[in-house]
């Protein structure tokens, strides 16, 4: 393995652990309940700053010793965090700069977590300070397996020192104040900056109203958002570089949340050693929006595989309703994880807290201590999976043919839109498209418009507002060596500034779609729109793009209102391949008619796309070894005949070619095919 990825003779599994919370004789309750659940992997000290240092001039690492000194003792590795994600009360008190000023501009008093200011040099001193401190003392520990900074970035600041460093941070990025104005379009509503200190943040207080989606300027709003990735960011790295000045080796990470839509994560990704996230999708999301999460997080670093850093082992607490896992589902979620690329499983919380907002979110060990309640049994039962899983699927690629693109930019720039309908959600349009694809078995990977599109054959850009860089260039060269291109209405409206293209709709897109859009029209979510593709009807709502064909082919076409006949969804030969086109927001049978034929056209349709509910993905070892995985995500028994011999890894059984493979309700195999 890479020396910045961790070292593990199997999948690393446990979870944050804060043993600060209890007396010592607790901790021996827990390493023997550790033991017999098959726990070796603990994430330590993510919220310890105030125990570490109780005040500037004074650290203590006596407990945090112990806990290292312990899990050693009992062969447990540790993920150790620096614990820089909560301010200590007296750095607040002293320090009252890295107080966060809020959107609507007020300062915040000392509270809750997540609590400072990014452009604070107080807090950017004091917590690389920490961060080096730990790791000038446990780099050389035998415990030690990774590092974790701070604990997952996110919020926003709108203070006078952020001002002054995204002041700085436009100067950077665009050089001179006509560039800005340029770039921004201010020769509307009398907006022209003659001096650098006339910028503000774009908050309730300047170009907002009813929130932050609603500004008078895109373009500032969409560049406060990139610089406030770059702001969190700069702490990361400065903390990681402080960690590296004492220890070059041990890998480093932090927690990131999936599709979240603050901080733009491919900006992340060069300066994670190894990807990690906290998976906590709504419990009854379909099983499609925690897979699209893992791709995402996989597709960060170039398909690498991720570590699933935190999930609920049963329920959550910060919800208005906080549903139960059922039996079963803990363990089907942590295969999918797995079946998706994580080298490692991991839980928050392993023993639950007594206090706070947080005593009643789901942990390993409950308040009673009991190693017979249901959550324990299922986590000892996958522990013992995991161990006689071995390495097996370490390391492990996924080779998909599939790309999905999704964008950060596009989703700030389409969700803070004038026009044409708010009630067009970035994720929820992604989502739509990569669960067609999955549905149909394709493996996808879920990718910044900057990679390399030259492995795949077929590429979705679903609602990709912005349309950047060489990319319209890169998404011809698929369609015409044979590939398939895919894209949606409001694709490719804006450049990266979010200034409208002066040129027929689709923008620089146009050519290789054969279209031309110059009407849309936007309805309330109970207006539908038939869509007839052939003999196969469905329904659209939101938006409806009228198009013009100029060299494409209609493939649907719309059945109501004076558009009545006109394509609704089209089909470009380009080259040796093809680009569709879908002009309007289809339901999801629609979106799954269409990706199927997409997918249909290179054969990458998977064995169980007959049967909803289940999934299957695919992973390749460093050897050459194919791994399928089978998920049942349904509670009702399914069979897959098997296309070629098999064993599965879980149970021992081997299937020959042609044989029925039995799964069982939200049941799990891991196939390696011969």
């Amino acid at each position: 393995m890479s020396p910045h990825t961790p070292d593990t003779p199997k999948i690393p599994y446990g979870g944050d652990y804060n043993p600060e919370q209890w007396p010592e004789d607790v901790w021996d309750e827990d390493h023997r309940l550790f033991t017999r659940a098959g726990i070796d992997t603990l994430t330590v000290g993510v919220f310890s700053w105030s125990l570490t240092q109780p005040a500037e001039d004074v650290h203590d690492f006596t407990v945090l010793d112990r806990v290292l000194d312990r899990a050693a003792a009992e062969g447990r590795r540790v993920c150790l965090a620096t614990g820089t994600a909560a301010l200590p009360p007296w750095l607040a008190g002293k320090y009252p700069e890295v107080g966060r000023t809020d959107f609507e501009g007020r300062r915040h008093r000392y509270g809750q977590r997540h609590n400072f200011c990014p452009s604070s040099p107080a807090y950017r001193r004091l917590s690389t300070a920490m961060a080096g401190r730990l790791a000038e003392r446990y780099c050389h520990h035998p415990a030690l397996l990774a590092w974790h900074i701070n604990n997952e970035y996110g919020g926003a600041c709108y203070c006078d020192l952020c001002a002054e460093a995204f002041r700085a941070w436009l100067r950077d990025r665009h050089g001179t104040l006509d560039a800005v104005n340029d770039a921004w379009w201010t020769t509307f509503w009398s907006h022209r900056y003659t001096d650098w200190d006339q910028i503000e943040p774009p908050s309730a207080l300047t170009e907002h109203w009813r929130g932050p989606d609603h500004t008078a300027f895109q373009g500032i709003t969409l560049d406060y958002q990139r610089f406030m990735t770059d702001a969190l960011l700069g702490c990361f790295t400065a903390e990681k570089e402080a960690v590296r000045a004492h220890d070059p080796d041990t890998p480093v990470t932090t927690n990131l949340m999936g599709a979240y839509r603050p901080l733009d994560y491919h900006r992340w990704a060069p300066h994670l050693d190894f990807a990690s996230w906290d998976n906590y999708p709504p419990l009854d999301a379909p099983p499609t929006r925690p897979a699209l999460a893992h791709d995402l997080m996989r597709g960060l670093k170039d398909g690498a595989p991720f570590w699933l850093m935190e999930q609920t082992p049963s329920t959550t607490a910060c919800r208005d309703v906080n549903p139960l896992r059922r039996p079963g589902e803990l363990r089907l979620a942590t295969f999918q994880a797995i079946a998706h690329g994580a080298d490692a499983a991991l839980y928050f919380q392993l023993r639950a807290s007594r206090g706070a907002c947080e005593k009643y979110h789901g942990a390993v060990i409950g308040h009673a201590g009991r190693d017979d309640t249901r959550t324990f049994l299922e986590v000892e039962a996958i522990g013992a999976e995991l161990a006689a899983l071995g390495a097996a699927t370490l390391g492990a690629r996924t080779p998909s043919r599939t790309a999905l693109l999704f964008d950060w930019d596009s989703w700030w720039a389409l969700e803070i839109s004038d026009g044409p309908s708010r009630l067009v959600r970035y994720p929820d349009v992604v989502h739509s498209y990569y669960r067609a694809a999955r549905e149909a078995g394709a493996d996808v990977d879920v990718v910044p418009v900057t990679a390399d599109l030259t492995p795949y054959d077929v590429v979705l850009a679903p609602v990709l507002h912005l349309v950047k860089g060489d990319l319209a260039e890169r998404l011809e060269a698929v369609a015409r060596r044979g590939g398939t291109v895919l894209a949606t209405f409001l694709t490719a409206r804006s450049d990266e500034h979010d200034r409208a293209f002066l040129t027929d709709v689709p923008g620089p897109l146009a050519p290789l779609f054969g279209i031309r859009v110059d009407e849309w029209d936007a309805r309330p979510e109970d207006v539908v729109q038939r869509v007839s593709m052939g003999e196969f009807t469905t329904e659209a709502r939101l938006v409806f793009e009228i198009v013009r064909l100029r060299g494409a082919e209609a493939v649907g076409t719309y059945g109501d209102d004076f558009y009545a006949g006109t394509p609704a969804v089209t089909r470009h030969a380009h080259g040796t391949g093809e680009a569709w086109y879908v002009a309007t927001a289809l339901d999801q049978p629609g979106v799954g008619h269409v990706v199927r034929r997409v997918l249909a056209r290179h054969d990458l349709t998977g064995p169980c796309a007959d049967q909803p509910g289940v999934e299957t993905a695919t992973r390749v070892t460093a050897d050459g070894t194919s791994l399928l995985f089978l998920l049942n995500h349904t509670t009702n028994a399914a069979h897959l005949a098997m296309r070629q011999a098999a064993t599965d890894l879980l149970t021992g059984k081997t299937y020959e070619q042609g044989e029925s493979l039995p799964l069982d309700p939200l049941g799990v195999a891991v196939l390696r095919l011969q």
